[in-house]
């Protein structure tokens, strides 16, 4: 079933997070992520005949990516979709509770920091956007324009973990009064001049960067709504496999399969059995990271961490 065309944009973790996923030929896969298809055409080439992918994407140019690349492949579905609206999804196909394994590769992709207009990145010019789903939604520039100078702070130190949080938002509002910021480039060189103390081989507004898209995209909060989800779309057996890249989606992540791998939370002194406290899911393995070799490879494999559950 393989053949299909390659695209300028390497997978990363990619047959680790297949061969952990990937347990039942015949089963139901959810690529909660399609990006540009790499973990879907791993996982295809895995299935027989009779197995299915269901694969999501909020992004309108991975939809049409993925529709164009898999034109063919009668056992993908591809929807244009968050992935917090996954169970609805799943439940409207009659599926809810049958899913063989779900695969969540959080963050930006390649291709959308790569492309200028799209707003993600700070070293290419272009306008000042970052919302993953185009069509739908508030841009970084109208966010910029409009907040109050506490919540630019509260989102860069947040989501940011910005030291000099205050001092970058107060720039930025100062500079806006002169003249609006709409692109890259210009909120890139607003924080870098608000940035006392640059880190060595890290751009001075990496942080401020990544907090403002996560927060437009509101990655967190749908981070938490797609993982509660899992638990009543996974049959029992199924896996859960998710590649993060920032320390707040894997602590995020982290805590949940802790959470729900200890089960009920009851007095000391209540008399009851181990088997008797409601645990959801069993953390397979250990934390996974990119080898060397991918990272000299992928330099973006480097802050990758993958977490493996399954369920009960």
């Amino acid at each position: 079933m393989g053949g299909y065309a390659a695209v300028n944009h390497e997978t990363v973790l990619l047959d680790e997070a297949v061969q952990y996923l990937v347990f039942e030929k015949s089963g139901y896969y959810i690529d909660a992520t399609f990006g540009r298809g790499g973990h879907t055409e791993k996982i295809l080439e895995q299935l027989l005949i009779d197995g299915k992918v269901l694969a999501f994407d909020r992004d309108p140019q991975a939809v049409a990516a993925a529709q164009s690349r898999f034109a063919q492949e009668e056992r993908l579905t591809v929807i244009h979709s968050e992935f917090s609206k996954l169970e609805h999804e799943v439940s409207r196909r009659h599926i809810l509770g049958k899913v063989s394994g779900i695969l969540l590769d959080l963050g930006v992709s390649s291709p959308q920091l790569d492309q200028a207009c799209r707003g993600f990145s700070f070293l290419h010019d272009g306008p000042l956007d970052m919302r993953m789903d185009t069509s739908t939604g508030q841009t970084a520039a109208e966010w910029i324009a409009s907040a109050k100078q506490e919540d630019i702070a509260r989102v860069l130190k947040e989501y940011g973990e910005e030291r000099f949080a205050k001092r970058m938002a107060a720039a930025i509002v100062r500079e806006r009064l002169q003249c609006p910021i709409t692109t890259t480039s210009k909120l890139a060189e607003v924080i870098k001049d608000a940035n006392p103390a640059w880190e060595q081989h890290k751009h001075p507004a990496t942080r401020a960067f990544q907090a403002i898209r996560i927060f437009i995209n509101d990655e967190l909060g749908e981070l938490e709504k797609v993982l509660e989800s899992t638990l009543r779309v996974l049959k029992s057996g199924g896996r859960l496999v998710v590649i993060s890249f920032h320390s707040l989606e894997d602590r995020i992540v982290k805590q949940f399969i802790r959470k729900h791998a200890k089960g009920d939370i009851l007095p000391a002194s209540v008399p009851i059995r181990d088997n008797q406290l409601n645990k959801k899911l069993k953390p397979i393995g250990k934390v996974i990271k990119a080898s060397e070799e991918e990272v000299s490879r992928n330099v973006r494999a480097r802050s990758a961490v993958m977490r493996v559950a399954e369920k009960l």
